[in-house]
């Protein structure tokens, strides 16, 4: 109505029409509603252009915004163009030390980790958090953005040790600055449960995210989005203490909410009915997981195009169940639709172009092909030793995965060397007990 009202009153090129416009699309980012976000931001950043010129400071706003619904809708490579311009602009305008090229800096840096750079994403990231020490101080609240930034970054990268220790630092600070109730301190403490599940460490993760999901009760209701959203965090962890039940029970209660507030095709309602397949699948329950999955991947492909990728993710998982149900045929063959579309769309190093890899190899694996599958999976571990290191948990499994291979190609030999190597740096990571 606002926006239709300024467009009469003043035009569909006046500023005050164009924030109008900047305010809907913001709308529908949080409705879920990416796309048409997108296409309102292009009109607002092509209307600027025109109306202010290619460098004011307005403009690389407009930029900005329209690079995180790029993001949003899983074109990561466009973001990380468009911030990259954008950051480039404000260090020649405003300078590389003022607040809105450091945002810019760490927005590149989230469009680096989407696309599976995390390395580059550290690197932005120790500079904004370093600059931010500076000029704000330790205790200031972009400070502690910036902090648990990078920590996420470790965690991407497997450091979830040094992840862990950051968001630990974080939530002590917000804690003593903001209170015990804060929802930055509740966002806080989500963090640090997820590296510490990360770490193994799964009984520790379902303290923390009780505390979170009973504040979250008490301040916003049952039924914000932000309590459902930290119910499912602690049936995760649930599901990583083998206590798949009680996840599935409260992934169900989670996804009747969402479908209720949010309606039955928003991103975080499809995200609550795949979780629920996991707990699904984990207790044996293939069968109605692969139904679960059929739904979440035909909405996604509607929503986001086929080449998204959550809609590719929805495909594998899709996938994994097919496995589990026997049917290795027909998830082999979806795999390698998602492995292709991933090379092409996230490139051949993304982490999750490796792990399509990886389960397209499970599946020859299951099929009897296992010398295809030993190749893949050769290509999946060169991989991810270059780029996550020896003692990375994707490493390990990629090495667990190929020891397989060997044993069923009959080559005992290598297979009993690689399942030495996982045990002992399993120890060093995880402890003897673990």
């Amino acid at each position: 109505v606002v926006l239709e009202k300024s467009k009469l009153l003043l035009g569909k090129e006046h500023p005050d029409t164009l924030i109008a416009m900047g305010n809907l699309a913001a709308s529908y980012s949080a409705l879920g509603r990416s796309k048409e976000a997108a296409e309102l931001k292009a009109m607002v950043l092509e209307k600027s252009k025109l109306c202010l010129g290619e460098e004011r400071p307005g403009n690389l706003v407009a930029m900005g915004n329209l690079a995180l619904s790029y993001r949003a809708l899983g074109r990561s490579k466009e973001a990380a163009e468009l911030e990259a311009l954008v950051l480039e602009k404000m260090k020649l305008l405003l300078g590389e030390e003022h607040p809105d090229t450091l945002r810019a800096m760490g927005n590149l840096a989230l469009s680096y980790r989407a696309l599976g750079q995390s390395k580059k994403a550290v690197e932005l990231e120790v500079m904004v958090l370093e600059k931010r020490k500076l000029l704000l101080g330790k205790e200031h609240p972009d400070t502690m953005g910036a902090m648990g930034n990078l920590a996420l970054s470790y965690g991407a990268l497997g450091r979830s040790k040094e992840a862990a220790e950051l968001k630990a630092m974080v939530l002590e600070k917000r804690k003593l600055l903001l209170g015990e109730e804060h929802p930055d301190t509740l966002l806080a403490m989500g963090s640090l449960a997820l590296s510490y599940r990360a770490l193994g460490r799964s009984k520790k993760a379902v303290e923390l995210e009780a505390v979170v999901l009973e504040k979250r009760k008490l301040f916003l209701g049952e039924e914000h989005p932000d309590t459902l959203r930290a119910m499912g965090n602690l049936a995760l962890s649930y599901r990583a203490l083998g206590q798949s039940k009680e996840a599935a029970e409260l992934e169900a209660m989670v996804l009747e909410k969402m479908k209720l507030l949010l309606g039955e095709e928003h991103p975080d309602t499809l995200n609550a009915m795949g979780n629920l397949a996991l707990s699904y699948r984990a207790l044996g329950r293939s069968k109605e997981a692969a139904e679960l999955e059929a739904v979440v991947l035909e909405k996604m492909e509607l929503l986001l195009g086929e080449e998204h990728p959550d809609t590719l993710c929805a495909m594998g998982n899709l996938a994994l169940s097919y496995r589990a149900l026997g049917q290795s045929k027909e998830a082999a063959e979806l795999e390698a639709v998602v492995l292709e579309k991933m090379k092409l769309v996230l490139g051949e190093e993304h982490p999750d172009t490796l792990r399509a890899m990886g389960n397209l190899a499970l599946s020859y694996m299951a099929l009897g092909q296992s010398k295809k599958a030993a190749e893949l999976e050769a290509v999946v571990l060169k991989k991810r030793r270059l780029l996550l290191g020896e003692e990375h948990p994707d490493t390990l499994h990629a090495i667990e995965n190929l020891a397989l291979s060997y044993k069923a190609l009959g080559q005992f030999k290598k297979a009993v060397e690689l399942e030495a190597m996982v045990l002992e740096k399993m120890k060093l990571l995880l402890g003897e007990e673990h």
